[in-house]
């Protein structure tokens, strides 16, 4: 599954038919607001050449859309059908399929990086915010009442992006935090269907947060996740239950998915980069070299330098 950049993302729904937004990319992106943008759905429909349909990626950014008009989403174990008003808080956590099933389509939406709701602008991580968690319902159903008041948000973030006020980005983010809160006060949409059960979502979750991580493509880029624990953590359930749920949908223990995903990055690495030893030790998160050998001689049956020979 390919990761999916911000500025990715521009290019593929809008497919060059708005070159302005790559000069505001080029401008923008790296700034150390991180990046926010805002956009009326039915313009650009009506302007750009969106694709009807979004497929599956890991994204890394985030999302928040108001829709009017019937469309399909599917994430996970689950299919969602919308037919008339809904709010959409998408994450990169989740990886997700859009699909306008309809012309009329209506709203707004806004993406954004983690970086412009940094942890020292509003005092915690946005992946502590339940909205955001990979166990959140991220399709919410609404009325035409509160369809008006979040309408009502979208249009501020509009007049103000469009400003010149110095301290408008202080002011979106304001907007944005509002619209979360909203969000978190609402009901999400039952499924339409639900073939898998919910021990199959949560390992379809954790597979996408297991090879989330992978290639490692330089020895700066260290594994970030290596205990069931961490995985658990951020899932949001206890590691018990985590380990419970795979063995039942894998047959194996998490602890043994994961060393096996290591252990295949660790051959890849060891035959096809020149890097030290210790240096892919390293990036796969072993701190003493004896323990990634011991590893690796426990999955392979053989050391890593025998290996590489």
């Amino acid at each position: 599954m390919a990761s999916i950049t911000i500025k990715e993302f521009y290019q593929d729904i809008l497919e060059n038919s708005c070159p302005d937004i790559e000069l505001f990319l080029n401008e923008n992106i790296n700034k150390d607001i991180g990046h926010f943008n805002v956009f009326d759905i039915a313009e650009i429909f009506k302007h750009c050449k969106l694709k009807p349909e979004m497929p599956y990626n890991r994204r890394t950014y985030y999302k928040v859309s108001l829709i009017s008009g019937q469309n399909k989403v599917e994430y996970a174990d689950k299919t969602i059908q919308i037919e008339d008003c809904a709010v959409l808080f998408a994450s990169p956590k989740i990886p997700y399929n859009y699909t306008p099933l309809c012309a009329a389509q209506a709203g707004h939406f806004c993406v954004f990086t983690k970086e412009f709701l940094s942890k020292s602008k509003i005092g915690l991580d946005i992946d502590q915010l339940p909205v955001f968690s990979p166990q959140s319902d991220f399709v919410y159903q609404i009325t035409t009442q509160q369809f008006n008041e979040i309408n009502a948000i979208f249009h501020k973030m509009h007049t103000e992006i469009a400003s010149d006020y110095v301290f408008k980005y202080d002011l979106l983010r304001n907007y944005l935090m509002e619209l979360i809160h909203y969000g978190q006060k609402l009901s999400p949409i039952l499924p339409i269907e639900n073939n898998k059960t919910a021990a199959a979502r949560t390992t379809s979750l954790f597979i996408e947060l297991l090879e989330r991580q992978f290639p490692i493509e330089n020895t700066n880029q260290i594994l970030q996740l290596k205990t069931p624990k961490d995985y658990a953590g951020i899932l949001g359930v206890h590691v018990n239950h985590l380990n419970r749920v795979l063995k039942e949908t894998t047959g194996k223990t998490t602890g043994e998915i994961i060393g096996g995903r290591i252990y295949q990055e660790a051959k890849i690495l060891l035959n096809q980069t020149q890097w030290n030893i210790s240096e892919i030790a390293f990036a796969l998160g072993f701190e003493e070299l004896a323990h990634f050998s011991n590893f690796f001689k426990k999955h392979g049956n053989k050391s890593p330098q025998l290996f590489r020979a």
